[in-house]
């Protein structure tokens, strides 16, 4: 084998990396550390499978290898920003904020799934990990730089986050239709059409959150807000 089948793999590994050091300032009370290193494991998890694309490198392990470095950078460190988040704003060591801590379970319980489901070759069934991470990652960023916002009297509440982990865990294992984010030759014009409204929501939420004064995070996390809410529409209505 050639060292460009490598490539995909490291590519993975720095996945992981960035996972391993986002848990490290999450730990630290660092969530707004904590969440640019989930983007950069994000950005990794999208180049590891354009460059298997690319260098027509696909394997067995490095489809293992991805689940592996996913668990980490898009269930345990998500779902410990979000347990350092209540213990931050109100809980102390109180047993609540352990709570979150199962989004690092049923991440795990995702990923095997995916790995034996034919089904999901071109779209998901049920909330992709990195989604689900991103906007808890966004809500821990944007409550740490943004301490009395609306969010933040939320957070500082028994109840908000511990449901926000209960439905994403629910979503995580659904059979709900989700759309990907990767473009594939010859997606179908609907699926297009999903891609761009999601697209253009993004970019009008953070031209309103720069506009504002809001942290650029609350477009993350509306983002993702909205793809998950246009999911379930989508599979309401079957569209």
């Amino acid at each position: 084998m050639t060292l460009r089948k490598y490539i995909p793999d490291f590519i993975t590994s720095m996945n992981l990396v960035c996972g391993l050091i986002g848990v490290i300032f999450a730990i630290q009370s660092r969530l707004d550390l904590a969440f640019y290193c989930m983007l950069a494991a994000a950005v990794f998890d999208f180049l590891d499978g354009f460059a298997a694309r690319l260098l027509n490198a696909y394997s067995d392990m490095g489809k293992e290898l991805d689940s592996l470095c996913d668990l980490v950078s898009f269930g345990v460190l998500p779902g410990l920003m979000l347990c350092r988040l209540m213990q931050l704003f109100r809980f102390g060591e109180d047993w609540l904020c352990w709570l979150p801590l199962a989004l690092a379970l049923f991440s795990a319980l995702r990923l095997a799934k995916f790995n034996v489901d034919p089904r999901q070759s071109e779209g998901f069934l049920g909330l992709p990990t990195p989604a689900a991470a991103l906007l808890c990652g966004a809500l821990c960023c944007y409550c740490s730089y943004s301490p009395v916002e609306f969010l933040s009297t939320w957070v500082a509440g028994p109840v908000f986050v511990p449901v926000l982990a209960f439905c994403l865990c629910a979503l995580l294992v659904s059979e709900i239709p989700m759309f990907s984010f990767k473009f594939h030759k010859g997606d179908a014009r609907a699926l297009t059409i999903k891609r761009l409204t999601l697209a253009v929501f993004m970019l009008a939420a953070l031209v309103w959150c720069l506009a504002a004064g809001h942290h650029w995070s609350l477009a993350v996390l509306l983002g993702f807000a909205f793809y998950i809410l246009n999911n379930l529409v989508y599979a309401f209505f079957r569209l």
